[in-house]
């Protein structure tokens, strides 16, 4: 059934897209918007109409469903609506997709479709509106068809008759991994790097397991889990899971409205309806917006986050670096390059900004390129200081190449422990992996068997030649706190017998080459003495 209802759900998906490339919309900035909301409005009436099926089976056995509630009285109804479960939106007879199906041969069809959309959303504003830092809110729906260009009511009709005949009902009993291959696809041409300097990149699913499945080692329950520069929420998503849907809430913040929008689908999809209205739109740098009763910022359980690596922040800059701030970026503020702005290091205050948002015995994994763990000296050797001292660490992962198709940076996944005062695990798994093309891009995907060898070595604090090593915290201060794996495997000297003939044509070959290197040298130096004699100060 699972397989079943996801070829048809992306086949709908892709007729959706069809109807809006027909209509002038096919890779326009708006797209996604109607994709995901209509996708969305179908959801939540196919969810409606699975629970109050459940609440009163008669229901169930109507020949119309539909029809049984609109003969209801209206008190009847609203007790109905009561005994919603909380993910459920609170509906009216008029907002059903029925409803509009009827109507959709009406002169101002596309008007009702708006509003439909507009009143669903108004109802059901408490629960299910995204808020920004100045506490405005973010509504459920839009309305779609003021993007068409012409013939409005036509776009309407063909959304409406693409949808119609598609059901959820079965399969709300479905768990994590089925809904984001779902989300996945819904939102796969939206998340990509075609969004200028805010571009938002999808998190791999094989960083997003190994993250979550390394911090959630036993049960928890009661945990606040936060990502500060959340997207639509891949590493959020895969935590909750981890932890229970049930035993958690979401906390995050975003500067992207879109990504803010695409977070709540991505929510509702999973049942964690509960923590939508802790979804920010916002700036979390600069006004970062969860605080505790005292109005200090809060702290959480366990913190996800793949930041932004480089971004131009130079217009807030001095902020920053105000004394307000001073215990939050304890190893200083990026200070702004002469000539690329875009530049600045802007993931090294989200690394600053989650250490000192982490409870006392919590936990993060943050995606970090992975110059990080070995540069000598500036903020980033002083993150590392800090972490060392505090003894906050629980390891690190440094990544293949590629793994992010959209980028060639190499990253590792920084792992934090404020609990752990005891020894640290460092993994190499750059060697792993299947090169791949992803378009124009070269990919490198992970087996299920290489993702979960890192998660066991990891786990178990396991020593693997050449893949990984245990530390302590006095280790680490004597490497200059570099957090590099290889930098602490045992050096191995490879013993081959040679005879006398052998070890001189080998010792032969190597004088060659350095007399060639020594050459080489030699006329550089030359070449370098001559231009500098040339220079004049005119």
């Amino acid at each position: 059934m699972s397989r079943t209802f996801q070829i048809q759900a992306t086949t709908l998906i892709d007729d959706l897209k069809s109807v809006c490339a027909n209509y002038g919309l096919g890779n326009d900035g708006n797209e996604y918007k109607i994709i995901t909301q209509i996708f969305l409005y179908k959801f939540l009436n196919d969810k409606f109409a699975h629970e109050v099926k459940r609440i009163q089976p008669a229901l169930a056995k109507a020949d119309s469903w539909e029809a049984a509630l609109r003969k209801m009285k209206k008190a009847d109804y609203e007790l109905l609506l009561m005994q919603l479960g909380d993910g459920t939106a609170h509906l009216r007879p008029e907002h059903f997709l029925s409803a509009l199906y009827t109507r959709q041969n009406e002169d101002d069809f596309a008007k009702t479709l708006d509003s439909t959309l507009l009143s669903i959303a108004a109802l059901n504003a408490d629960i299910f509106s995204v808020k920004t830092e100045d506490g405005e809110k973010i509504v459920l729906f839009d309305p779609i068809t003021e993007y068409v260009a012409s013939k409005r009511n036509e776009f309407a009709r063909a959304i409406i008759n693409k949808v119609v005949n598609f059901s959820f009902e079965h399969i709300f009993s479905e768990k994590f991994d089925f809904f984001a291959t779902l989300f996945e696809y819904l939102i796969k041409d939206y998340n990509k790097d075609g969004g200028g300097k805010y571009a938002e990149y999808y998190t791999p699913h094989a960083v997003a397991k190994i993250m979550a499945s390394c911090l959630i080692i036993k049960p928890m329950k009661n945990v606040s889990c936060y990502d500060p520069s959340s997207g639509s929420g891949t590493l959020l998503m895969n935590l909750a899971h981890a932890i229970g849907e049930d035993r958690c809430s979401i906390f995050s913040q975003d500067i992207s409205q879109k990504s803010s929008s695409l977070l709540r689908l991505n929510l509702i999809l999973n049942n964690l309806v509960h923590s939508i209205p802790q979804i920010i739109q916002g700036n979390t740098i600069l006004h970062p917006f969860h605080r505790d009763d005292r109005g200090a910022l809060r702290k959480f359980d366990c913190i996800v986050s793949n930041p932004p690596f480089k971004l131009d922040f130079s217009d807030y800059r001095e902020e920053l670096d105000q004394k307000e701030n001073r215990a939050r970026f304890f190893a200083g503020v990026p200070k702004v390059p002469n000539k690329d702005k875009d530049k600045m290091a802007i993931y090294l205050l989200f690394i600053q900004h989650i250490i000192h948002s982490l409870a006392k015995n919590g936990k993060a994994a943050i995606v970090v390129p992975t110059g990080f763990i070995t540069a000598q000296s500036g903020i980033e050797k002083g993150i590392r200081q800090h972490l060392v001292e505090k003894q906050m660490l629980a390891g690190v992962v440094s990544m293949p190449s590629n793994i992010f198709a959209t980028t060639g940076t190499n990253v590792s996944i920084l792992f934090l422990d404020a609990a752990n005062k005891e020894t640290i695990v460092l993994i190499d798994a750059s060697n792993l992996g299947t090169k791949v093309k992803d378009g124009k891009n070269q990919k490198t995907l992970l087996s299920t068997a290489e993702e979960d060898q890192i998660i066991r070595v990891f786990n178990h604090k396991e020593t693997v030649e050449d893949f990984s090593v245990v530390v302590t915290y006095a280790d680490i201060t004597e490497k200059n706190y570099s957090l590099s794996a290889g930098q602490y495997f045992d050096v191995k000297v490879d013993h081959v017998k040679l005879t006398p003939a052998q070890f001189a044509k080998r010792l032969s070959g190597h004088k060659d080459r350095l007399k060639g290197l020594f050459d080489e040298s030699h006329g550089i130096e030359k070449r370098i003495s001559k231009q500098l004699s040339s220079l004049s100060y005119e």
